[in-house]
């Protein structure tokens, strides 16, 4: 059968029903009526003399075929998008264009300025709508779809097209007066010991892992949705919070709160930018990508450290090494019988 044979406009139509198996769904995500999303379901069964949808129980399930289908759609309106925008120009400086994008605390602390600032730059017109991470939607595709970009850290399973931003490590942040605190340092000890403020965004962050692989589990005393507010916690208390250090510098200033190293191997944090497959050759979402890149480039220098330890040891080395050189300065609290977990 020829393409003239079949509206082409079905195939978007055929994307939105099996990506989310519902009509309803479907209609809200194309602005169509359930009414017509539901005719179009039937000219689809039609054409291909398959249900594509099947009721089981409350919900419905794609058929064999539909399973088959659904990534070769993908991949021809990928290739239709891709074919109609190459004529598309896009000038930012005259751009009044608005985009999404979804980023934690952290990263809006840090990435958010020096953004802001190539923008008025580049394109004084544009507008960025900032949103927090929603725990239990960030997995989703459909989700992915709603903003032009998620800056989140690796390890979540988003679907689409990903590509590194920036790096950082994590540092601990206690009050300068703690007594705890031996020449700048604490130690594995004292973090088993001590009450902790966490941020709790549904995930363990690396740093966590790293912790609960040397056998510690925090002792969480207080726990947030961020790491903003983390600094402020440490100020006049025994507490202890363990944030990326680039968010940690940029509150040292004001807030009463002492940065010093882990007494772990450094631990990486490696945040990344999502996009949906269906924005990846659009110029606009192009220029956008690029802007991030930009700007993540221009942190790359290492930040300005009083930390005596370097960025980036190796996390080959051995681990119980590791902690005796971190325990050595505090002889008399050291913590011989951690070991990591097997």
């Amino acid at each position: 059968m020829g393409l003239g044979a079949i509206d082409l406009n079905l195939l978007v139509a055929l994307e939105a029903l099996l990506e989310e198996k519902n009509v309803t769904h479907a209609g809200v995500r194309l602005s169509t009526s359930q009414s017509a999303m539901s005719g179009s379901l039937a000219r689809l069964r039609r054409h291909f003399n398959d249900e594509l949808l099947v009721r089981v129980g409350r919900e419905y399930e794609l058929t064999p075929l539909a399973e088959r289908l659904l990534p070769v759609v993908r991949s021809s309106l990928h290739k239709a998008e891709e074919a109609l925008s190459l004529t598309r120009n896009f000038d930012p400086s005259r751009s009044r264009q608005r985009f999404s994008v979804v980023m934690s605390d952290y990263v809006m602390t840090v990435f958010m300025e020096p953004l802001l600032r190539a923008l008025a730059q580049e394109a004084p017109g544009i507008r960025i709508d900032f949103h927090p991470i929603v725990i239990g939607q960030l997995e989703t595709e459909t989700h992915l779809r709603c903003h032009d970009l998620m800056i989140v850290p690796l390890g979540y399973q988003l679907p689409g097209v990903s590509e590194t931003v920036m790096h950082d490590r994590f540092v601990c942040l206690v009050d300068p007066d703690n007594p705890r605190l031996v020449d700048g340092r604490l130690s594995l000890r004292d973090l088993a010991e001590m009450p902790h403020a966490a941020c709790v965004i549904g995930k363990l962050t690396p740093a966590d892992r790293q912790l609960e692989t040397l056998g510690i589990t925090p002792r969480v005393q207080v726990s947030t949705p961020g790491f903003n507010v983390l600094p402020f916690l440490v100020g006049g208390t025994d507490l202890v919070a363990v944030v990326p250090e680039r968010l940690a510098r940029r509150y040292e200033g004001f807030a009463r709160c002492a940065v010093v190293p882990t007494p772990f191997p450094d631990v990486p944090l490696v945040e990344a930018m999502y996009w949906h497959h269906n924005r990846h050759a659009d110029p606009a979402h192009r220029w956008l990508r690029e802007t991030v890149r930009k700007v993540a480039a221009t942190l790359d220098d290492p930040v300005v450290r009083s930390l005596d330890e370097p960025v980036g040891r190796s996390l080959d080395e051995p681990v119980v090494r590791e902690i005796a050189d971190a325990d050595a300065t505090h002889a008399d609290r050291a913590f011989p019988e951690l070991i990591p977990a097997s």
